[in-house]
């Protein structure tokens, strides 16, 4: 392991943040400072785009392109970030497969607080089925929020009566609102970022008073998963979401849906968000991609929105 890369890493998400809970204002402008120091690979190419309605941000492989695509949707709570705040993975994703990949820039909250993110996801993927994709061709990805949040689309899509995707690939994703995993507790002393405190703040906002026992708010706890697609769950041990991989790993097993748990110790929340500074970062991104590449059935017919 690369001890010393994963100290500092450690040490950088360790400086002091303000006391008392921070506006959204506040929230939203440290989080793009933070992000806007990840490394974005060479070799891609972007530009805004519409999916149906939905902006997005079209992250396409400068050459040799790939027919396939991802619908990604960034972290950030549901309360911060953006499609270039994700950069740094869907960037990573795109040039590790030839994939191209639509980033979502669905709602946040609290301007626009539960189900609006999950209705947003649903929409984009109806887009992608109506400019003509195929969804053996199409893979949902996504990190912390925006993990659950491919979750939860999927879960939208299969009541909606629509074909699930070939894929879902999550980092560190967010699927408990109740906050009720083992790990939240056991590892509140190694995580560098998230806290409970934190957690609760912009969680509220989210929820914006609804019940978090349902499926579409803790689908580690409550979600039916037949039917699902192949999942890759990757997580680091040192974040207190580690306890949602594992529990929805634990119901897609019981549910007959292949998963894969892919646990990379002493890591932080999404740690492979920094591919190109931490090796275990580079790596996890290598076995995404190579997932991605064994679940895709593409064809020389995609489909391609306007936009």
């Amino acid at each position: 392991m690369s001890r010393q890369q994963r100290v500092e890493i450690d040490e950088m998400l360790r400086r002091p943040r303000p006391e008392g809970p921070s506006t959204v204002e506040e929230l939203r402008f440290r989080f793009r400072t933070m992000m806007a120091g990840m490394i974005v690979p060479a070799g891609i190419r972007t530009r805004a785009v519409t999916l149906g309605e939905m902006p997005a941000v079209l992250v396409e492989a400068a050459d040799a392109p790939k027919a396939g695509t991802v619908l990604y949707f960034h972290g950030g709570s549901y309360v911060v970030g953006s499609p270039e705040t994700a950069m740094s993975l869907t960037g990573n994703l795109v040039a590790r497969t030839g994939f191209r990949a639509f980033s979502l820039d669905y709602r946040l909250a609290p301007e626009h607080p539960f189900p609006a993110a999950i209705e947003d996801g649903l929409s984009a993927y109806r887009a992608l089925l109506d400019s003509g994709a195929d969804p053996s061709a199409i893979a949902f990805a996504g990190d912390s929020a925006g993990g659950g949040l491919a979750v939860t689309t999927c879960l939208a899509a299969r009541t909606a009566g629509l074909p699930m995707p070939a894929a879902v690939v999550a980092f560190s994703p967010g699927l408990d609102m109740t906050r009720t995993g083992a790990s939240m507790d056991t590892k509140a002393d190694v995580d560098p970022l998230l806290t409970r405190e934190g957690m609760a703040h912009t969680g509220a906002m989210y929820l914006a008073g609804q019940d978090p026992h349902q499926p579409m708010l803790s689908p580690a706890t409550l979600a039916d998963l037949t039917g699902f697609p192949p999942m890759l769950l990757q997580v680091g041990t040192n974040e207190v979401l580690l306890d949602d991989s594992t529990r929805l790993a634990t119901r897609a097993r019981e549910a007959g849906v292949d998963v894969i748990l892919d646990v990379t110790a002493d890591v932080p929340h999404v740690f492979q968000a920094f591919a190109g500074t931490l090796d275990e970062a580079d790596e996890a991104l290598e076995r995404a991609a190579l997932f991605l590449g064994q679940r895709m059935r593409v064809s020389a017919a995609t489909g391609t929105p306007e936009g």
